[in-house]
């Protein structure tokens, strides 16, 4: 994401769909081993204007609500779900 963000700048949006076992990375007290590294990662990557999308249902299965996700990140009720609409809007979607 920053490499895209370093070579388009403001001509591009770029979201972030985080589910399954990734949504950790998104959590305010992960229970998963999130370095310290990776949350200023996201926390640069989202002053840049890039969004992370939480997985509704990945949330339910840990019994987190808003509440237990950093604020850079967008609730979408399923996961995959939130990636059809936006390439319905016109994203690409990259996986890697």
């Amino acid at each position: 994401a920053g490499a895209m963000l370093r070579k388009y700048g403001d001509d591009i949006h770029i979201v972030i769909a985080v589910i399954g076992p990734g949504l950790h990375l998104l959590g305010t007290k992960p229970g998963r081993d999130i370095t310290k590294f990776q949350q200023q990662r996201v926390s640069s990557l989202a002053s840049y204007g890039v969004t992370f999308q939480a997985c509704g249902n990945t949330m339910k299965s840990l019994q987190w609500t808003e509440a237990d996700l950093i604020d850079a990140a967008v609730v979408v009720p399923v996961g995959i779900d939130g990636v059809m609409k936006l390439q319905e809007q016109g994203y690409s979607y990259i996986s890697w």
